[in-house]
């Protein structure tokens, strides 16, 4: 079935100007979202999901209340909520592999999904106006690659692009680099996030090394499982950490006029990991995952 707003097809071969003319109501929920007040999360009940990563759970979930992600430049973060089960993915898309990623993510929702009321619900947020249009490009594959689902999903929210762009010092920048989802209620919002653990350099290092995109979270079990992941020595490595922070930013980035302060310094700590860990396998000895559990106080806790 075809990608639905107020309950008719939408015209995926328009533009996302064009659609937002149309349908004035994107152009509302965009506003209300992009004016909010920031919000800080810290660890507790929070699951962060990294770029090339999805992650799904249901309102049963007693150790995660909110999905979230950050740094979306270019980038598109998802959120699909089966309004019935109240089951919810998120992803972290960079245009890698569109067609898996959508597939992924209603599959996951769906896996989660036990009852056939209600409706596939989705959120679009990311991407601003860059000079390379990349934002454009992956807005226009995520549109046209929900068209083409077999499922019914109800296009919400589409706080892209032109709707999500701001100019600082003739600088054109993203309103939202992060959003976080409450799995509870289904409530989004403008978010920030305080804690990206575990294994944040070792799940950097596997998007350096053309990883692609993974659920890293089993909600029945309550557990995050990070890997096993594979790669080959990266190419040149001494060479890269050895450039200054424009070189890194330049050839690592995108968009290198949007990226947040921290950027260079995790591009960085996930080079060196890998310079560290030229093999998988001392990181995989078993071919098993890394896999964690929420501690009360909101940390993970390897199992």
């Amino acid at each position: 079935m075809p990608l639905l707003i107020d309950s008719k097809r939408l015209d995926v071969r328009q533009s996302t100007a064009r659609i937002i003319q149309k349908y004035p109501q994107l152009k509302e929920r965009a506003k209300e979202l992009t004016s909010q007040s920031t919000q800080i999360f810290g660890p507790d009940g929070l699951l962060y999901v990294q770029q090339r990563e999805l992650a799904a759970t249901t309102p049963n979930d007693s150790s995660i209340s909110f999905l979230g992600s950050e740094d979306a430049t270019t980038c598109h973060i998802l959120v699909l909520r089966h309004t019935g089960s109240g089951a919810t993915c998120l992803a972290h898309c960079d245009g890698s592999d569109t067609e898996k990623e959508v597939a992924d993510v209603l599959s996951s929702v769906k896996s989660l999904s036990q009852t056939s009321e209600g409706r596939l619900e989705l959120h679009i947020v990311g991407g601003f106006n860059d000079q390379r249009q990349l934002s454009q490009k992956l807005s226009q594959q995520l549109l046209k690659t929900f068209d083409t689902q077999s499922e019914e999903v109800h296009l919400v929210t589409l706080c892209v692009t032109e709707l999500n762009d701001k100019k600082e010092n003739g600088i054109h920048l993203p309103i939202i680099y992060g959003i976080a989802v409450n799995v509870k209620t289904g409530e989004i919002f403008k978010a920030k996030f305080q804690d990206r653990q575990p294994d944040e350099d070792l799940r950097s290092a596997y998007i350096l090394t053309g990883g692609n995109m993974v659920n890293i979270y089993d909600a029945k079990a309550e557990q995050l499982n990070i890997g096993p992941y594979s790669w080959t020595a990266f190419p040149n490595i001494d060479f890269w950490l050895e450039q200054d922070d424009k070189q890194i930013l330049h050839c690592f980035s995108t968009s290198p006029l949007a990226e947040p302060p921290h950027f260079v310094q995790h591009m960085r700590s996930a080079l060196q990991f890998l310079k560290d860990n030229p093999r998988h396998m001392s990181i995989f000895p078993d071919g098993k995952p890394n896999s964690y559990k929420k501690k009360a106080n909101g940390l993970w806790e390897r199992i």
